[in-house]
């Protein structure tokens, strides 16, 4: 790995460069996050039904949990995916993040979600753990965290 350049890799939904950590010897991945900040959320969402599905759940389980999320309903998600609304919108504009969010925890392209300290990639990563939990097969109780 010359001069600082690091091989770009894909792990989840998450884009990340790969780079020696001098703590241990494994190469783990360094977040390289603005891009999806700007990205719409249209470009993703058919990525987390597709995702899901492939493990036999469905596109209205995606959309309770990003109900559950953010506070929107099925008029403003078709809305957002029609208008092409980045995710910094998407998750600056949520109706009411759900206050249970915060008990979302594991990890998401190499870093834990309650470590992240940008908020928005956090808010972003909160979501992605929770389609990746709905395609793992949890109940849909335990991936609300009733």
């Amino acid at each position: 790995m010359d001069g600082g350049i690091w091989p770009k890799i894909e792990i989840g939904f998450c884009h990340c460069e790969v780079r020696n950590n001098p703590v241990n010897s494994k190469n783990i991945p360094f977040m390289q996050n603005t891009k999806i900040f700007s990205m719409p959320f249209a470009k993703v969402y058919p990525l987390y039904i597709t995702k899901v599905e492939k493990k036999w759940r469905t596109k209205s389980e995606v959309d309770e949990v990003i109900y559950w999320l953010t506070g929107y309903d099925e008029v403003w998600l078709q809305r957002i995916i029609d208008e092409w609304i980045d995710f910094e919108t998407f998750f600056r504009d949520a109706p009411l993040l759900n206050p249970a969010r915060i008990s979302i925890t594991g990890v998401i392209c190499g870093y834990r979600i309650e470590e992240m300290e940008d908020g928005l990639m956090r808010e972003i990563r909160y979501l992605d753990k929770l389609v990746d939990e709905l395609a793992k097969g949890k109940s849909m109780k335990k991936v609300l965290r009733n």
